[in-house]
C-alpha cells in the first residue's frame, strides 16, 4: 500500500484574470478550484493510474471538509486529522501572463493533533510505501518528517521524500527509497554556481545526495528531461515529450506518483523512469493533474521520439484503457439515446 502525507494541504483557487493591476479591480475570465498540496497531488494521480493508496494529513474547518468530500468522491481513500480550530489553506493563483501566486498560512496545529496523526501511521506495515512531501508548517517542528521516520523505523516501510533544502539534507539521513528534487533545488542546496540545468549537468550533486544515505535519486529538469541514479549505481537519463505548457504545478509530484506506480508493481528503473517523465509531462500540460488518456498518449510519443520498444504492461495497460473509455462512451450515447425517446416507444 502507498501513504502519502500532506502536512500542509490546499485548496488551491485558480483564477485567469483579464488585467492585474495593482491598487485597482481586476475581472477574472473563469476560475478553478483544485485539492493542493503535494501528496494530494501524488494520491490523485496515483488513483487515475488505478493505484490504490491513502491519503494522509491534517485539516482543519469547512475548507477541510470539502478536501476531504472531494478526495473521496473522487474515490481516494483518505485518513486525515481534523483541528478543532482554524480552516485548511487557500492558495490564490492568478494564471494571466505569468503566474502570481498568493499561498495561505494554514492552521496552528497542536501538539495533541500530532500525536494523533503519529498514532493513525501506525496501521503502516512491511512493504508499505510512505511518501512525505511539501512545506512544514511553521507551527510544527522542522524535523517533522525525520520524526516521522523514526517512529516507523525497522518496519519495513520504503519512504519517499521530496521536499526542500535542508528539510530534503536531514530527511536523506533517514536513507529513504527516493528522494526527488528538480535542478534548480538541487542547485541552490550546493550552492552551484553556474546553475544546472541538464541531466548530465545534475549527476555530481545527485552522487552527492546519494553518499548522503539516498538509495534512488530522481532529478527532474523541466524541458530538459529528467536523471535517475539508482541503488546500483547505474545512471539513466530521458527527455521530455513536446508539450504546449499549460500549469507546471504538479508536475513533480506526477513525476514521483508515475515512478512508484511502476516500480511499487516490479517495472525495472528504466522504463518506470521513462513512465514517470510522461506523467510529469502530462500534468505540465493539463489544467490539474493529469488524466488517463493524456498520460497514455505522452507515453506513447515519449517511447517514439526515443526510438524504444514500449514494455508490453505499459503498451496493454494502454490498449486496455483506450478500450475501457471506448465502453464507457458507448454506454453513455445508448443511455442519452434512451433519456430521448418518445414514452411508449
Amino acid at each position: 500500500m502507498i501513504y502519502t502525507m500532506t502536512l500542509n494541504p490546499a485548496l488551491d483557487y485558480v483564477m485567469h484574470p483579464l488585467t492585474l493591476d495593482m491598487g485597482y479591480t481586476n475581472r477574472s475570465s473563469s476560475e478553478e478550484l483544485y485539492c493542493g498540496g503535494n501528496g494530494i497531488n501524488i494520491s490523485t494521480l496515483l488513483n487515475e493510474l488505478d493505484v490504490v493508496n491513502v491519503a494522509m494529513g491534517i485539516v482543519a474547518g469547512f475548507t477541510g471538509e470539502y478536501l476531504i468530500n472531494e478526495l473521496q468522491d473522487a474515490g481516494i481513500a483518505s485518513n486525515f486529522v481534523k483541528l478543532d480550530r482554524g480552516y485548511t489553506r487557500i492558495n490564490v493563483k492568478l494564471n494571466g501572463i505569468v503566474m502570481t501566486m498568493v499561498n495561505g498560512m494554514g492552521p496552528k496545529i497542536p501538539q495533541k493533533k500530532v500525536d494523533e496523526l503519529l498514532g493513525r501511521m501506525d496501521v503502516l506495515q512491511s512493504g508499505d510505501t510512505l511518501v512525505l512531501t511539501g512545506s512544514i508548517p511553521n507551527s510544527l517542528p522542522e524535523d517533522m518528517y525525520n520524526q516521522i521516520m523514526a517512529r516507523l523505523a525497522g518496519r519495513g516501510i520504503q519512504f519517499v521524500v521530496d521536499a526542500p533544502g535542508q528539510l530534503l539534507m536531514e530527511s536523506i539521513k533517514a536513507h529513504p527509497f527516493l528522494i526527488k528534487p528538480n535542478n534548480h533545488e538541487v542547485g541552490r542546496i550546493f550552492k552551484a554556481d553556474p546553475m544546472p540545468e541538464t541531466p548530465e549537468d545534475c549527476l555530481p550533486y545527485a552522487k552527492k545526495l546519494q553518499e548522503g544515505g539516498a538509495r534512488n535519486v530522481i532529478v527532474s529538469c523541466g524541458g530538459n528531461g529528467s536523471l535517475l541514479l539508482d541503488e546500483y549505481g547505474t545512471e539513466h537519463m530521458v527527455p521530455t515529450a513536446r508539450v504546449r505548457l499549460v500549469n507546471a504545478t504538479g508536475a513533480g509530484d506526477s513525476m514521483v506518483a508515475g515512478f512508484l506506480a511502476k516500480v511499487t508493481r516490479g517495472m525495472d528503473y528504466e522504463n518506470a523512469l521513462i513512465y514517470a517523465s510522461a506523467c510529469g509531462t502530462a500534468t505540465a500540460a493539463s489544467k490539474g493533474i493529469a488524466k488517463r488518456s493524456t498520460i497514455d498518449r505522452v507515453v506513447t510519443a515519449l517511447y517514439k521520439k526515443m526510438g524504444r520498444e514500449m514494455p508490453a504492461s505499459i503498451a496493454d495497460d494502454i490498449k486496455n484503457e483506450k478500450a475501457r473509455a471506448e465502453a464507457q462512451a458507448l454506454a453513455a450515447e445508448g443511455n442519452d439515446g434512451e433519456k430521448q425517446s418518445p414514452e411508449g416507444e
